[in-house]
């Protein structure tokens, strides 16, 4: 090979992030001058980034405010920037939410609303609904993170718990016109998954919500349960005449990370083969799986020749089983290396594009054909630590942690196996 497997897994992963920067995916996509006032409002961990993005390529004045999560706030001149707590939802949140809600509540007719949402802004952007308190929403969140629900379940009964998920804010806003710039992390890019969807129709129900809770024994207080059974926590429907006015973009995507993560691969002289923009499930099921595909091709040429690169994007769970400090893409990188068993010519990096797996200050990490084997020799056992959920401690103690700081920007989690030669000691058959 010409290149350095480690750098150049480091330069894909970055050029992946650089195209979901805000500033570069943002000034495109504003709306032209109101009749009345411009107002932004916004949620999510890029959503700091996009306001100023917004403040330096508009002319005329604007107001607003958005919340983003703690370290990712930057300076606004105009805009309101406040900082809270992710991925459980607290008092600064809630807060926000009500300043929010508030604000778009007094939007006119000739105002426009130009909302800035990316993903985190489910947590973020945290107003019960009424007769609900915060304390339900951080148990409910708490629960369904720790369980294995996948992020459209936990965000379909996030936006029936709500004050403005779920199309809320959108209606609020009414009859003001209403812009939404997206920045999507979910798989498939589904809008109303988007930070839970403030401002775009939802057609999930209140018993869909209940179906997911009840489906993994999440406790319910008293007044969560009331409100799914009794149907005051639906969501705005797609025929609401409130959202005849909206209009929304879809800024950037897992699917343009992946791309321009692919033109790093293939200028370094490698075939590039995208797998897909959104796969889902259990994290170390996962790294199995992908485990046995890069098997397959580093000793039997199938279904691609080595040597090549294999990119992901998503959003795979984690059932917390044991105490260690987590995070779903350092599980699958774990699980995948336990698979591969020090299998030669086969590097990884998988990390999340916002700069923090999990709730780990940290994006992912690497693996190398020797890591399993560095593992044992510094006393560390992969299996207990795949088994703890603790990925992030088992990559820091090899030196082998991704640290990006915060990026100001999610576009979910990304993916890289890089497949060199065949291995020597099981030469693949001629076909």
């Amino acid at each position: 090979m010409t290149f350095e497997p480690r750098a150049l897994l480091k330069r894909m992963f970055d050029a992946a992030i650089e195209a979901a920067q805000p500033a570069r995916c943002v000034p495109p996509h504003l709306p032209a001058p109101p009749k009345g006032r411009l107002i932004v409002l916004g949620a999510g961990k890029a959503s700091a980034a996009m306001a100023r993005a917004v403040e330096a390529n508009w002319p005329g004045e604007l107001s607003g405010l958005v919340v983003t999560r703690h370290g990712y706030g930057v300076p606004c001149a105009r805009i309101d920037i406040v900082e809270a707590a992710h991925p459980a939802p607290d008092r600064a949140g809630l807060d926000a939410a009500r300043r929010i809600a508030e604000i778009a509540a007094a939007a006119g007719p000739d105002d426009t609303v130009l909302c800035l949402i990316s993903g985190g802004g489910s947590a973020l952007m945290a107003l019960p609904a009424p007769g609900l308190t915060l304390e339900d929403k951080q148990a409910v969140s708490r629960a369904l993170l720790a369980c294995g629900a996948s992020i459209s379940e936990i965000n379909c009964v996030r936006r029936h718990l709500s004050g403005v998920k779920g199309g809320r804010l959108a209606a609020l806003a009414h009859p003001a016109k209403v812009v939404s710039l997206l920045i999507s992390d979910v798989p498939g890019d589904v809008l109303s998954d988007i930070a839970s969807g403030p401002t775009v129709p939802d057609a999930t129900t209140c018993a869909d919500a209940l179906d997911i809770l009840n489906r993994y024994g999440v406790e319910m207080s008293p007044a969560v349960r009331d409100l799914l059974e009794s149907g005051r926590g639906e969501s705005v429907k797609p025929d609401d005449p409130r959202l005849q006015n909206i209009e929304t973009h879809l800024i950037a995507t897992p699917q343009m990370a992946l791309e321009a993560a692919a033109e790093v691969g293939r200028a370094a002289g490698l075939p590039v083969h995208i797998l897909g923009d959104s796969l889902e499930g259990e994290a170390r099921e996962v790294g199995a799986v992908m485990a046995g595909v890069a098997r397959q091709i580093a000793l039997r040429g199938q279904p691609f020749e080595p040597p090549c690169l294999l990119l992901s994007g998503g959003e795979t769970t984690v059932a917390v089983r044991g105490g260690g400090r987590g995070g779903r893409n350092v599980e699958f990188l774990l699980a995948l290396g336990i698979a591969l068993n020090g299998l030669d010519h086969v590097w990884a990096l998988a990390g999340d594009t916002d700069g923090v797996d999990g709730v780990e200050e940290i994006a992912g990490a690497i693996l190398t054909p020797d890591t399993i084997s560095r593992a044992w020799k510094a006393g560390v056992r992969p299996r207990d630590a795949l088994d703890d959920n603790d990925g992030h401690g088992f990559f820091s103690a090899l030196g082998d942690s991704v640290v990006t700081g915060p990026t100001l920007t999610n576009v979910n989690d990304f993916r890289a196996i890089l497949i060199g030669a065949p291995a020597e000691t099981a030469p693949r058959p001629k076909h």
